[in-house]
Order: C-alpha cells, then sequence, then structure tokens
C-alpha cells in the first residue's frame, strides 16, 4: 500500500567538528512491502529473534500482511526510517544521527576518510574495515586493488570478523554490499550498532553468560529500583507510558526531572518530556513519543535508545573505582562530612600551633613536647590517609559533578583542604621551632635550680658546724677556758659567704629566665644570708668578751677574726641581694635589706673581776671600733629605695640608726673619762 508521509526535518552535529547534517524525509509514498523484499525469499529460516524481512520466507511475509496490513514489523518501519538512500524514497536522517553522534566522527576522524553516501562508499570494504578497527581498536588485513574480485575480499574480511565477534548475520552475503544493495547494506550497518553498542555493557550483579540485552535490562532495572509505579521486565511494555525513561533520568539527575509530575502526565507527555531531557544530556533522538505509545513498542529500537543512555550516564568502571547513580547521594554527603571534620581538625590545631603560652616547669615543658612528638608521629599519618580518601572519593564524584548531579559549594574541592593541611604544616614547623630551645633553656635552668639546692644544703650545714663550734666556745667563755675554735668557726662562715656569692649570680639567672622555682630558692637563698649574718653578729659578741688579751698579736688575731667577719660577707652577698641585682618584689625586699643594727656595748656590761680595769677599758674601746665598721658597711650599702614603701622601710632604718650612734656618742664619752682616768 501507498501511504503518503510527512515531510521531516533531521539534524545532527558531528562530535569531530564536521559539519551539521540536514536530511529530508521523501513526501512520495513508501515502497510496497510485498515489491520491495520479494527478490529475497527463499526457504531458508531466520535466526531466532531475526525478524528483518529479506530473511524471511515469503509465506511467513504474506502472514503479517494479512494479520497487520503489512510485511513490516515496528523494527523494520524503525529500521525504514532510519536508512536509505535519496534515489531509493528511504530516508537515512536517524542512521546519519546514530553514526554522526556515535561511530562515525571517531572513524572520520581517525581514518580520515569522507563518506558522503552510505551505501556507496561502503561498496570497496575499506570503509567498512576502517570503521569496524575503529570501533573495536583491532588492525585488520585488506586488499589494495581497485578490482570486484579484491572489493569482495575486503567485505569478506569485514563479514568474517563480525562472525568471529559472535555477531549473527542472516543471509548477508559479500556481493549484496559490494553491490550497494541498500537494504542489506542497511541491515548490516544495523547489526554492527546494535552489536558496539550494547556490547560493552556491564553492570554490577551480572553473571558471564548474560547477554548484552540481558545485562543493559539488569541495568535498568537497578538504577529505577525503589521508584512507586515503575517496573521494568521488558524492552517493550515496560516503557511504554515513559516513566521507566524518567526514572533513569531522574535518578541520574534529580534536578531535572519532577517525578510528581511523571506519576500524573500523560505516556505521550512523559515520553516527551524524557526525550526531551535527554537529548539536552548529549542523548540522540532516536525515538518519537508515537514510536513508543503503541501497544507493543519496538524491542529492537527500545534497546538502542536505552543503551545510548547508558553509555551517556557515568557508571562504575570495570575496576570498580567509580560510583553507581545508587550510591552517589550517600557518597556525596559522605563527602562533605569528610571534608567538614578535616578542616574542622585542621583549623583547630592549628590554633594550639599557634600558642607559644608555655609553661615554666621543665616537666610540664617536656610533657608538652613529648604530646607534639605524638601529634606529629600518630595523628598526622592518619589525617593524611583522610586527606588522600578525600580526594580518591572526589575523583570517583568528579563524574557526577561534571555531569551536572552535584553542585561543589565552595571550599569543599581537595585543593582547599589541602592548603588548610599545607598551614598547619607551617604552624607544626614553627611550634617544634620555638618548642625545642624553651626545652632545653628550661633545662639548663633546672640544673641552675639543682645546684643552687645543692648550695643552700652545704652552706646550712657549714652553719650548722659554725654554730656547733661557736657554742663550744660560748661554754668555754663561761667556764674561763680559753676558746679553741675561732679559726675554724672564721673558716665555715668565709666558706658559707663563697657559696651566697655564686648563688646570687644563679639566682639572677633564675629570675630573668622566670624559672617556676626562682621566688622558692630566692627565699631560701635570703634565709641562709641571714643565717649567716646573725651568726656572725653572734660571734662577734662571743668572741669580743673572750679572756683579756696582753700581747698585741693576741689583740691581731681578735682584729683579724672580727674584721673577717664583719667586712668579708657584708661586701658581697648585701650588694648581690639588692634590687639593682635580682629583681624581688618589695616584700622580699624588705626582708633582705632590714638592717641588722647591734647597739654599742655599755661598759659597765663589760665589767668583769677577773679583769683589770684598763683590760675593761681596752675591751670596751675594741667593741667601739667594730660597731662603727659595722655601721659603715651597712650604711654604705643602704638603698634610698625606689617608691613610698622602701623609702618607709629606709626612713625607719635611719632612725634606728641615729637612735644607734646617740647610744655610740654616750658609750664614747665614757670611754673618754675612763681613758683619763688611766693616764
Amino acid at each position: 500500500a501507498h501511504q503518503p508521509r510527512r515531510t521531516t526535518m533531521y539534524t545532527a552535529s558531528s562530535g569531530s567538528g564536521n559539519a551539521s547534517l540536514r536530511c529530508s524525509m521523501s513526501s512520495s509514498a513508501d515502497f510496497s512491502d510485498e515489491d520491495d523484499y520479494s527478490f529475497k525469499s527463499g526457504s531458508a529460516s531466520p535466526a531466532p529473534g531475526d525478524t528483518l524481512p529479506w530473511n524471511l520466507p515469503r509465506h511467513e511475509r504474506s502472514k503479517r500482511k494479512i494479520q497487520g496490513g503489512s510485511v513490516l514489523d515496528p523494527a523494520e518501519r524503525a529500521v525504514l526510517r532510519i536508512a536509505g538512500e535519496s534515489r531509493g524514497r528511504i530516508s537515512k536522517s536517524r542512521t546519519h544521527i546514530i553514526l554522526t553522534n556515535k561511530h562515525f566522527p571517531l572513524f572520520l576522524t581517525q581514518v580520515r576518510k569522507h563518506v558522503n553516501d552510505l551505501y556507496e562508499d561502503l561498496r570497496d570494504g575499506h570503509n567498512l574495515i576502517s570503521l569496524l578497527e575503529v570501533l573495536s581498536g583491532e588492525s585488520l588485513p585488506r586488499e589494495k586493488g581497485r578490482m570486484r574480485f579484491h572489493r569482495l575480499q575486503n567485505v569478506q574480511i569485514a563479514l568474517d570478523y563480525l562472525k568471529r565477534r559472535q555477531v549473527k548475520l542472516v543471509n548477508i552475503r559479500n556481493d549484496d554490499i559490494t553491490d550497494g544493495n541498500p537494504k542489506l547494506t542497511l541491515g548490516l550497518i544495523w547489526t554492527i550498532i546494535l552489536h558496539f553498542q550494547i556490547s560493552d555493557i556491564h553492570v554490577t550483579g551480572e553473571s558471564e553468560d548474560m547477554t548484552a540485552k540481558e545485562r543493559l535490562l539488569l541495568w535498568s532495572q537497578q538504577i529505577t529500583e525503589g521508584y512507586v509505579g515503575v517496573r521494568c521486565d521488558n524492552f517493550t511494555t515496560s516503557w511504554r507510558d515513559g516513566r521507566l525513561f524518567n526514572a533513569i533520568i531522574h535518578k541520574h539527575r534529580p534536578d531535572l526531572v519532577d517525578m510528581s509530575r511523571v506519576s500524573v502526565q500523560s505516556s505521550r507527555s512523559n515520553l516527551e518530556q524524557a526525550f526531551m531531557v535527554a537529548e539536552r544530556l548529549g542523548v540522540a533522538r532516536l525515538l518519537d513519543p508515537e514510536d513508543v505509545d503503541v501497544q507493543s513498542p519496538d524491542e529492537k529500537s527500545v534497546i538502542t535508545y536505552v543503551s545510548t543512555l547508558y553509555d551517556v550516564f557515568p557508571k562504575v568502571s570495570e575496576d570498580m573505582e567509580g560510583i553507581s547513580a545508587n550510591d552517589v547521594d550517600i557518597k556525596w554527603v559522605e563527602y562533605q562530612n569528610m571534608v567538614n571534620y578535616l578542616s574542622q581538625w585542621i583549623k583547630h590545631h592549628i590554633a594550639i600551633m599557634s600558642n607559644r603560652a608555655f609553661p615554666n616547669n621543665p616537666a610540664e615543658l617536656k610533657a608538652l613536647y613529648s604530646q607534639y612528638l605524638q601529634f606529629k608521629e600518630t595523628e598526622i599519618p592518619v589525617k593524611e590517609n583522610e586527606k588522600t580518601k578525600i580526594k580518591n572519593l572526589y575523583k570517583m564524584l568528579e563524574v557526577w559533578m561534571e555531569f551536572g548531579r552535584i553542585q561543589l559549594p565552595q571550599g569543599y574541592h581537595p585543593n582547599d583542604v589541602e592548603k588548610e593541611w599545607g598551614k598547619l604544616i607551617i604552624a607544626m614547623l614553627e611550634r617544634e621551632k620555638s618548642l625545642r630551645p624553651e626545652v632545653d633553656r628550661l633545662d639548663m635552668l633546672q640544673q641552675i635550680a639543682n645546684k643552687v639546692h645543692q648550695d643552700c644544703v652545704s652552706g646550712e650545714n657549714k652553719l650548722a658546724l659554725a654554730r656547733s663550734a661557736l657554742q663550744s666556745d660560748a661554754k668555754r667563755l663561761e667556764s674561763g677556758i680559753q676558746f679553741q675554735h675561732e679559726s675554724d668557726v672564721a673558716g665555715y662562715l668565709l666558706e658559707c659567704e663563697n657559696l651566697l656569692r655564686q648563688q646570687v649570680v644563679d639566682i639572677q639567672a633564675l629570675l630573668d629566665g622566670k624559672f617556676y622555682l626562682a621566688d622558692q630558692l630566692l627565699q631560701r637563698v635570703s634565709k641562709l644570708r641571714d643565717d649567716l649574718l646573725a651568726l656572725r653578729t653572734e660571734c662577734s659578741s662571743i668572741y669580743s668578751k673572750g679572756r683579756t688579751l696582753t700581747t698585741e698579736q693576741t689583740k691581731m688575731m681578735i682584729s683579724g677574726i672580727t674584721q673577717s667577719l664583719n667586712s668579708g660577707f657584708s661586701q658581697g652577698i648585701s650588694m648581690g641581694l639588692t634590687p639593682g641585682g635580682i629583681g624581688v618584689d618589695h616584700g622580699t625586699l624588705h626582708h633582705l635589706k632590714h638592717l641588722q643594727i647591734r647597739k654599742p656595748l655599755g661598759k659597765s656590761s663589760l665589767v668583769d673581776p677577773n679583769l683589770s680595769e684598763e683590760e675593761v677599758n681596752m675591751k670596751f674601746v675594741q667593741d667601739l671600733l667594730n660597731w662603727v665598721e659595722e655601721m659603715q658597711v651597712q650604711l654604705d650599702q643602704t638603698e634610698w629605695g625606689s617608691d613610698l614603701p622602701s623609702v618607709e622601710m629606709h626612713l625607719e632604718n635611719h632612725k634606728s640608726v641615729h637612735g644607734a650612734i646617740e647610744e655610740f656618742q654616750m658609750s664614747l664619752k665614757e670611754a673618754k673619762i675612763s681613758e683619763v682616768r688611766i693616764h
């Protein structure tokens, strides 16, 4: 039957930069089914599932015509729509769309061929072999001659290769292609497209014995699992209402399809929407809604279109280093959580590493340094692994970002994480650069503090020995026995004084270094100094009360001991413990600088029945001289004060000094009177 067809325009752009192809469908009537295909009738039975009319016997075609009014089934009509030639009044438009968008751009680019007429340019077999080489990635032999024999041989090479690839070719011979038979050439090209279009489909859960069709059906079922009102059982009726097409698109790009609308729209509207959105995503529009919204949609056409959807959408690669559409949302949330957690962790530890408030306690500082080393050796490698996982997960999600499924927020790129990581590493290096010298410094101060402690113990021991010897001589004085330990006492005191001189320097270093035990050690040194001064005064008093000295040598001995006790220590220690020498607070200053004022002894206190008046007078005068020397040293070393409390303290000290001087003047008058009497 001759049925008029509407004129339809199709346009397809070549992916390799070829000019747009524009083909028009002839407005004249179609060929009669019977007339068009009767020349290929025969007794050979078609392969299972093969419905092409030239593979059917005449009685089968007649049966079809009686039942449906036409020999052609929907797939065959799609073939006629997809391929043909202008002089044969069959449109090539959709074949051009398929080949231009998928296979021929790569083919034409690699082999530098130009195909003007699909049937004419494949007759010599060279372009056909080149197409198979591009699609398969293999190299095939060919004949270089131009004679019919060479053409037949080249086409046969292509057909033999397809048979080795287990591509079913029924009743297609080499001379059919060489002679330019449009129908068989179309059948061959269509078979090649179907084979290479869906043969590389792989899906999770597939078995080795699955066909490409079965794998594609499994993929469709997995993608649309969980969608209400959507069921994928076949490649015919399951796709009629368009919901499956929309569900597949929605799974990959939920922002482009509203499934709530799909559930209430008509089948034609759903199909139009799916084909339109898919075309925006790069899927050639091989079908129209009226092709699918029929009682039994053509299986081959649906398979071909679904396979193009499979090709366009991201998928898990063969090495499983990818993310399926079902897992995108889960992996995307996981990625964001990983980036958030690691970024917060980095910022937190950057703040810690930037802190320079180190403790003054060596033990605490060493613990802090050990904590840093542990952080560097244990936590950093773990976080580096997390950073690597973020990079790997990003690589798997990147294809979905390029596809438009995911929008990457600012600051969530692995490079952003890497920048923050770099800041942390720099902060760690700066902390270690500051922390390590501080550990060494406190180690040194700790050694100084240990030495001060040891010297204090030694000085306290020497003062104890001096005190014991002095008490022994004091008992001898009471018993009227001559002293035995004057020189020992003087030696102990001088040794203690030398220790204190070094301690003054050490304490200064501890105070300058803000050592945590500096104040405590300073008080101990100050107490040692006060004990030394008190013991020195006691020694001067006891030894000045000794038995009467009758020779100048004895006088000089007592004077030497007194001189060593009075002057030696004062010039060293008192100067060392002033505010200029050691930075101490005013409370400590008052404790250290309170003057040790001794009132001169009255002559009456020196009267002894065992001594003559002359001896008493000499002893009295000697004590006055000693007092003058002591007061001179203390007055020379007295500070004026730098603030009101210290000035008031020094003023009180000077008032005491004036009172002592007045008593001294009284004693001096008494000494003059005694001198007159002696003379």
